[in-house]
This record gives structure tokens, C-alpha cells and sequence, in this order.
């Protein structure tokens, strides 16, 4: 068992009409949110896939699966202590995480403080171990003809009793 493990998440959510977007815990004003069985969080689901894959605990289909009735328009936040619950019981802790997510629209920036802040308090971590940043695919792509958000996630777990 190594004292270091690193895993990756990434998700995508289409967008859809009548629904709210969530992204990162808090609500985003846009005129689309995106659809899923849950909030459809995108970000939340890629951090609890790299958590996951860190923590070599499969990944969020698996613990939350989409067929569940439970898990039916769940705040994603709920998913996220779960998944942090799990990687603890695992004796492993946060080290950081960096995120980025792919989107055309809406303009994301504005929003990221408000985003860590959530995440960490949802993760029970400084802020500072979250690194949130925002792009376009330059018209490129599902993402660039703004039919939907891609997240990309890396996280870094360490053994909770490990001194570096």
C-alpha cells in the first residue's frame, strides 16, 4: 500500500431545458441546467470520481448508481460527504484537488470563490486544497456548440497518519 495515490475524474452532463444548473454545490443563473438522475453537478460527480479512483474505491456510478430511486434529483453535495465518509474510513485525507471545467456558457469565473468555498465545507477542507479553473474548447466539439459542461479532476490522497 502506497502512502501517496493520485486519481483522475472526469464527467460531462448534456444541457437541458427546465432544469437548474449546479455546478461546484452552488446555483448557477443560466437559462439551462444540465440533465442527470441527480442535480446533474457535474463538477461534484468528476471530484468524487477522482476521489474514488484515488482512494481505488471504483467509482460514483458504482456507490450512487443512477438507477437508484434514493439518488433521484439528490443534491450532489450529499454525494460528495458520502464519498469523502468513504476515503477517510479508507484512513486516507485530502491532499488537494485541481479541476477544470469545459464550457462555452455560462462565464464561469465569477462564480469559483463561491465554488471552493462551498466544496470545502462540504469536504470538511481548506479551500486552498481546491484549485477550480474555467475554459472554453474554442467553439470545438459538444462543449464548443454549447450543448452540454465537461469537468476534468485530479486528486491527490494521502495516508491520514503520514507526516511529509
Amino acid at each position: 500500500m502506497k502512502p501517496i495515490r493520485v486519481g483522475f475524474g472526469y464527467d460531462v452532463h448534456p444541457f437541458a431545458e427546465n432544469r437548474e444548473l449546479w455546478l461546484g454545490g452552488i446555483r448557477i443563473p443560466y437559462e439551462k441546467g444540465l440533465k442527470g438522475h441527480s442535480d446533474a453537478d457535474v463538477l461534484i460527480h468528476a471530484i468524487c470520481d477522482a476521489l474514488l479512483g484515488a482512494a481505488n474505491e471504483r467509482d460514483i456510478g458504482y456507490h450512487f448508481p443512477d438507477t437508484g430511486a434514493e439518488f433521484k434529483n439528490i443534491d450532489s453535495k450529499i454525494l460528495l460527504a458520502r464519498t469523502m465518509d468513504l476515503i477517510r474510513s479508507a484512513n486516507y485525507e485530502l491532499g488537494n484537488i485541481d479541476l477544470t471545467v469545459c464550457a462555452e456558457k455560462p462565464k464561469l469565473n465569477p462564480f469559483i470563490p463561491q465554488m471552493k468555498t462551498c466544496l470545502a465545507q462540504t469536504m470538511q477542507v481548506d479551500k486552498e486544497d481546491i484549485s477550480i479553473k474555467a475554459t472554453t474548447s474554442e467553439k470545438m466539439g459538444f462543449v464548443g456548440r454549447e450543448e452540454g459542461i465537461a469537468v476534468f479532476a485530479t486528486a491527490l490522497l494521502f495516508k491520514h497518519n503520514l507526516v511529509i
